[in-house]
């Protein structure tokens, strides 16, 4: 018999019978999940996180393949690896989700009508979502979470790098959702990581209600082009520490270490340190040495380089380049309108921070940028959804509409009106 004569496709032609059978199941499984009670998708969770207790040693192993078939920077290795004490943190998180308040069913607003209708304003899940992540296997683990209790199914492709980890993660997920009795079409994973899949995920609509991209700047600016479902994404990480004229030096000094090298490869690392005029030639040469011994390198403009000149010049390009790694840029500006500007002009508008003891240069800063996150001594590496006592995050989202700054369970409802009569009928 004759072979039928295949149809050249691209590598990542849209797969649509994979993705769709899924999505077509999770719309199902998102219904039951949404009538569901907190005790029970609680329930799931905590189950999922003795689950994935139960599988530690089969997690490590599995990412133990993982690594050992990375060949990436050393910033993403470390984000792509598991130990004992990450196992656990993700564990813990999913029991600190469980934890929080449910935010399905909460009456946002409620008022009364001259004519006696009562009108109510009612959070509700989202329903279907997908989530497009890379390397970071956590992700998987704190984007189901997050979703099993605001009432939302969701589809989580992660990135090739992180394939086997994600298996075990989505398994002990599965567990948890079996336990508590709850489809576990609730939480799935594609069977492979064919880029196909995204494709296929980015034309869903009317299956899949939003796209939520985590993962690099070619990534997400892929999924922004092509999604036909709404998507809540941001970019770009380009983060600014700014040192005031009237910082408290010390403070400083504890601040950019930690913003810069506590882990470098994250979205909210600082990549670009603002030193106030006033007070650099006293405390650059020290956050200099500071964050040279731990291995940072820099790219600084002139001023930067009148008092350290060993400091490599910046160019134009470095300013607006997301490092992701150990190297700083560094700018030297004449004031906090100054270092405004400077971010205006290169930032991505995701997290930005000032250090001083001056409420009133605090408070221009903050009220001067129009960044999703701002913060005052304190270290930008807090933007993150655990320690914004989310319990975990799905994301950073730096647009205009829905959400800014870490993603939790309130950033994954939208709502409903309820409107009660007692037999009104409109005149």
């Amino acid at each position: 018999m004759d072979q039928a004569v295949a149809t050249p496709t691209r590598a990542d032609a849209p797969q649509p019978d994979v993705i769709r059978a899924m999505a077509v199941a999770a719309r199902q499984a998102a219904r039951m999940l949404a009538r569901s009670t907190t005790e029970t998708r609680n329930k799931a969770l905590t189950a999922a996180a003795s689950a994935l207790r139960a599988s530690q040693a089969e997690l490590l192993a599995a990412n133990a393949r993982d690594v050992a078939a990375f060949t990436g920077a050393a910033a993403f290795r470390d984000r792509l690896t598991l130990n004992p004490e990450r196992v656990e943190a993700m564990a813990q998180g999913l029991e600190q989700v469980a934890s929080l308040p449910d935010p399905v069913g909460h009456v946002m607003a409620e008022w009364d009508r001259p004519n006696g209708l009562r009108i109510r304003r009612v959070a509700t899940p989202v329903g279907v979502i997908g989530m497009i992540y890379e390397s970071r296997p956590n992700v998987g683990a704190d984007a189901a979470a997050l979703c099993i209790k605001s009432g939302n199914a969701v589809i989580l492709r992660g990135g090739s790098d992180s394939l086997n980890s994600a298996r075990v993660i989505h398994a002990a997920m599965q567990a948890g959702l079996r336990a508590a009795g709850l489809p576990v079409e609730c939480v799935q994973i594609p069977p492979d990581a064919e880029r196909a899949h995204v494709a296929s995920m980015l034309g869903a609509a009317g299956l899949i209600d939003l796209i939520i991209p985590r993962g690099g700047k070619s990534l997400v600016e892929r999924v922004c082009a092509e999604a036909r479902v709404p998507v809540l994404a941001h970019a770009e990480g380009l983060c600014h520490t700014y040192v005031h004229a009237a910082a408290d030096l010390e403070m400083a000094r504890r601040i950019v270490l930690n913003a810069k090298l506590r882990r470098p490869g994250i979205c909210g690392a600082t990549e670009t340190l603002l030193v106030d005029q006033a007070i650099a030639p006293k405390i650059l040469p020290g956050l200099i040495e500071d964050l040279a011994t731990r291995g940072c390198t820099f790219r600084a403009d002139a001023r930067a380089r009148d008092i350290v000149p060993d400091l490599p010049a910046a160019t134009e390009d470095d300013f607006a380049t997301e490092w992701l790694d150990a190297v700083l840029s560094v700018g030297v500006v004449d004031n906090v309108e100054d270092a405004l500007a400077h971010i205006a002009r290169y930032g991505s508008a995701h997290t930005e921070a000032i250090v001083t003891e001056d409420p009133q240069a605090a408070a221009t800063f903050l009220n001067g940028t129009d960044s999703a996150v701002v913060m005052w001594n304190a270290s930008t590496q807090f933007c993150d959804g655990g320690e914004f006592g989310f319990g975990a995050e799905i994301g950073i989202a730096t647009g205009r509409f829905h959400a800014r700054g870490p993603v939790g369970l309130e950033q994954l409802t939208t709502y409903r009106y309820e409107v009660i009569g007692t037999g009104q009928v409109r005149p």
